[in-house]
């Protein structure tokens, strides 16, 4: 179940792509990604930083799947 938080916002884990509670993201915020509420539209497939949330490059987010997770 998805957890979702008072700043709009919901979890999803950097190793599994699964959506975790709000409890689990705010307690682990390096390998957790706090993403917007009803934001529409694809990435196409890019990889994002858990850590800092800014946009990594493939090779990177393949390099550390632990801490990125890719957009679809």
């Amino acid at each position: 179940m998805a957890g979702k938080s008072k700043g709009g916002g919901i979890y999803r884990s950097a190793k599994s792509g699964l959506y975790v509670t709000t409890a689990h993201g705010k307690s682990h915020p390096r390998t957790t990604l706090k993403e917007a509420q009803g934001k529409s539209g694809s990435t196409g497939g890019s990889h994002r930083s858990a850590i800092s949330g800014w946009f990594v490059t493939a090779k990177h987010g393949k390099a550390n799947p632990n801490t990125t997770v890719r957009e679809k």
